[in-house]
């Protein structure tokens, strides 16, 4: 009987693509909600507006803020949208509202119970992933890097540990790194993985995020 029952149920490998097939779904499914959404925002605002021209930005600054807050979200056009809007004030504007959205979203990863992250890698059957995160749960920052060279499989990952910092500066910089996360699903990473003390992250991220505001604010572009 039990040959009979497990000959019925679907391969491993079937049933974790089709969860990884809903979860990209899932996904886009937010990453177009969202982009409807900014494209419901009408930035053009005439002189007749003046009166509502700080509400209009305050409401563009939070919205900004929460969208880089979450993973796989647009936010950066409403970003470009402000400092087109406000040249200079838009670009530090901008500045100060993407550091802030990294950092709630670095703090929500520290934040979140690694019993919610084994139980998500056990749904995508990644049983290796979730024993690993087991081990790191109860050690220190140190003996997390640690363990992570020993398990790490690959020349790779050894390579980007040792190199964390400018791994970060540089992925929060990727063309096309929505793909991962963008920069919301990035900071949640690298909260949830406990290598990165906050103050040392918010600066790394106070450095990833200048370029663009700088040649905004030096109106480079």
């Amino acid at each position: 009987m039990a040959d009979i029952n497990h000959a019925q149920a679907p391969p491993l490998k079937f049933r974790r693509f089709v969860k990884f097939l809903l979860f990209v779904l899932l996904v886009v499914s937010i990453n177009i909600g969202g982009t409807w959404l900014i494209q419901q925002i009408d930035f053009q605002l005439f002189p007749r507006h003046d009166s509502m021209l700080q509400f209009v930005i305050l409401c563009s600054a939070l919205l900004y803020i929460l969208l880089m807050t979450i993973p796989f979200m647009p936010g950066i056009e409403i970003g470009l949208a402000l400092m087109i809007l406000l040249g200079n004030k838009g670009a530090l504007l901008v500045y100060l509202c993407t550091v802030m959205a990294l950092a709630i979203s670095f703090t929500i990863g520290r934040r979140t119970p690694p019993r919610l992250i084994i139980l998500l890698l056990n749904w995508f059957h990644l049983y290796k992933a979730s024993a690993l995160i087991a081990q790191l749960k109860p050690l220190d920052q140190q003996q997390r890097l640690k363990l992570l060279y020993e398990k790490a499989p690959r020349k790779l990952v050894p390579f980007l540990l040792r190199h964390r910092y400018l791994t970060i500066v540089a992925i929060l910089n990727l063309p096309g790194n929505a793909l991962i996360g963008g920069g919301g699903g990035i900071s949640v990473i690298a909260g949830m993985s406990k290598v990165f003390p906050f103050y040392v992250f918010i600066l790394l991220v106070a450095v990833a995020v200048a370029p663009v505001p700088l040649l905004f604010y030096f109106e480079v572009i």
